[in-house]
């Protein structure tokens, strides 16, 4: 949230004037009880919701440093979440009494307080308005306080008090009593034209977004109907003091329920936090004060904001954003299932690879052939053959439907979803077609039989590899060409590879002979029938799914 994204706009009727007396005022408090400040090139730094006042007031003709020479701060009690409020102390120098004022004429102090609407209202007795003081009519406010709220703006009351001096009692219960309103200030923090975009990714990934804001239940609703978050749900919404009247288990069976919550305290924040992991969920929890480092701390992952964050919420928390971005968090998460697929592809080609590798070695003398590979052509295939494009596989791009499934299970193992047994059956049949090409040839009479063999498990492995680029879709669909670099890889090999075969200085290397052209296209020819055995897989296995999901709708 920015200063500059922010617009404050008093309740005032839009025809009243700074000159007027109360508006006056409420803009001279707005200027003065606050910590936003100037740098020296203009622009206004500190909280948010600080410069969004201070920059109402600004505009309007109250410079904050040339007030604060006139009425100096002289204490303040800070703003605590709890009180959900802040009030400042000022010198005020004498003034001649003028009727819409509390009490004046003798000088003194003056406290401005601000914060929540409700609470404030507790501690009032009196508002200001262009009349002079009168009694406060509580259905009124809390009518122009919602009225604010639907329209989605974060609203503030200010307040103000005269002293003779400044009290001896600091207390907030002794001070913060007897306040006259000056009136109510909307604040508007738009949404990001990405957010709503990232709360509907979350959404379809299986990620439940849930808001927790100290913000007025009202303004919580429309920002959350708005983003997406909630739609006609009255029991989406629950509000602190709702909240501390539940018991844990009464908490539990609605907390999955639940997807905003208004007037939160930041204790409420590692209630909330807990009881959604004691229902077996995996919760990330995003903050950025010293109040949220509990539940920061307790959540599986704990996301701190970089820019607005304080050091203990980024001390506690596991990960730091840096732009303090929701969509961010979406991205990551997109990126973070690239990756795992990604890792789960390397895994599965180097087991299948080195599988078929074993039991081509393993089961050649069981079924009486000579030994097929060389120690030379091992170690060429785990050289280049393995390493190449298994490191291309890194940069495959995240598969179309990455972000429309549900999240694996936490303790799910990396072989599940058939992973051993692909690399079980597969590695099997790479064995089985390099035997069976060993047995032919030596069958056959064909000199170069140990040659083929070593080709044929190559470049099996390299139609192995294009096959597991995606577990649901054919390479067809994805393209050859959405990973350039596995691409490069498999043609780079497939070079070296025939240079083993057709270039004579490494013939005496690799214990090779040149192929003739007919028992070149037959080692192509079964080193393709891999790739499309994997390709018919993951068709059954498209099938398979498209029946569940139209008997699901039938």
């Amino acid at each position: 949230m920015k200063g500059s994204e922010l617009e404050a706009r008093s309740s005032e009727d839009a025809k009243l004037t700074i000159h007027n007396s109360p508006l006056k005022t409420l803009f001279k408090a707005l200027a003065l009880s606050n910590d936003a400040v100037l740098d020296k090139d203009g622009k206004v730094i500190g909280d948010p919701t600080e410069n969004a006042l201070f920059d109402i007031a600004y505009k309007n003709g109250f410079n904050k440093q040339e007030l604060e020479k006139k009425f100096p701060r002289i204490s303040e009690i800070p703003f605590d979440s709890d009180r959900k409020c802040m009030t400042t102390f000022h010198k005020s120098p004498p003034h001649p009494p003028i009727p819409h004022l509390p009490s004046g004429g003798e000088g003194g102090v003056i406290s401005f307080t601000k914060g929540a609407m409700d609470v404030l209202l507790e501690k009032s007795e009196n508002i200001l308005t262009s009349e002079g003081l009168r009694t406060i009519d509580i259905q009124e406010l809390h009518r122009m306080n919602d009225r604010m709220a639907a329209d989605g703006l974060r609203v503030l009351g200010i307040a103000m008090r005269d002293w003779d001096a400044l009290p001896e009692d600091m207390s907030p219960d002794n001070v913060e009593t007897g306040l006259t309103i000056l009136g109510l200030v909307g604040m508007m923090d738009p949404p990001r034209e990405e957010a709503r975009e990232a709360v509907a990714l979350c959404k379809a990934a299986g990620i439940k977004p849930v808001m927790i804001t100290g913000d007025h239940p009202i303004t919580a609703r429309v920002i959350a109907e708005r983003l997406g978050i909630i739609e006609d749900d009255s029991k989406a919404l629950i509000t602190g003091r709702e909240l501390e009247k539940l018991s844990l288990e009464e908490f539990e069976e609605r907390v999955e329920h639940i997807r905003v919550y208004a007037r939160v305290a930041p204790e409420q924040k590692l209630k909330i936090v807990k009881a959604l992991q004691d229902k077996g969920q995996f919760v990330a929890m995003t903050g950025d004060g010293v109040n949220d480092a509990p539940a920061l701390k307790r959540a599986d992952i704990g996301v701190a904001m970089g820019i607005t964050g304080t050091d203990v919420s980024k001390e506690s928390a596991h990960m730091i954003l840096l732009d303090d971005n929701f969509s961010t968090i979406v991205k990551a998460v997109r990126e973070g299932r690239k990756i795992y697929d990604n890792i789960r592809k390397f895994i599965k080609y180097l087991l299948t690879t080195n599988s078929g590798e074993i039991w081509t070695l393993f089961l050649a003398p069981l079924a009486g052939l000579p030994i097929p590979l060389l120690p030379i052509h091992l170690l060429w295939i785990n050289l280049v053959t393995d390493g190449l494009p298994a490191l291309a596989l890194s940069a495959e791009p995240a598969e179309g439907n990455v972000m429309n499934r549900p999240p694996r299970h936490p303790k799910e193992s990396i072989f599940s979803h058939g992973l051993g047994a692909h690399a079980i059956w597969v590695g099997l049949l790479m064995g089985g077609i390099v035997l069976f090409v060993q047995a032919w040839s030596i069958r056959t009479e064909h000199a170069h039989w140990q040659t083929m063999v070593f080709t044929v498990l190559c470049l099996t492995q390299l139609g192995h590899v294009l096959a597991i680029r995606s577990e649901k879709e054919s390479l067809f669909k994805i393209g050859l060409f959405s990973n350039k670099y596995l691409l490069g890889a498999v043609i780079l090999t497939f070079i070296l590879q025939m240079a083993t075969i057709y270039v004579p200085v490494l013939n005496p290397i690799f214990k090779t002979e040149p192929l003739s052209p007919g028992e070149l296209m037959f080692t192509l020819a079964l080193s393709s029938v891999v790739f499309f055995a994997v390709e018919i897989e993951k068709f059954i296995k498209r099938r398979q799914r498209l029946n569940a999901a139209l008997y699901q709708t039938s």
